[in-house]
């Protein structure tokens, strides 16, 4: 699939972005570059391979769950201006 230059000039519209002449030339040749290089990657024989969620098999090392601080809530709702059954009040900002 390749783009003329009246395509990248719309889309340049459509992005709101000004492109001179050579400019909208360049970006044409590094669009149809790009899009060159994804026909080839579609092109590829993938049977037999099984898709994949990273290319390294890593895992990522998770840790205990498991409460690590004390419950402070009393301590904090003391000190707050205002609190309601276990809630914060806070002033209402919309109407």
């Amino acid at each position: 699939m390749a783009l003329s230059s009246s395509e990248v000039a719309k889309i340049a519209h459509l992005a709101r972005l000004q492109l001179s002449t050579d400019e909208e030339a360049a970006v044409t040749a590094r669009l149809n570059d790009i899009l060159g290089m994804i026909d080839r990657l579609q092109a590829a024989d993938t049977t037999g391979v099984s898709p994949m969620a990273h290319p390294l098999d890593a895992t990522q090392p998770l840790r205990d769950d498991t409460v690590t601080e004390t419950d402070q809530r009393e301590r904090f709702q003391a000190i707050a201006p205002a609190t309601d059954a276990g809630c914060y009040l806070v002033p209402k900002v919309i109407e």
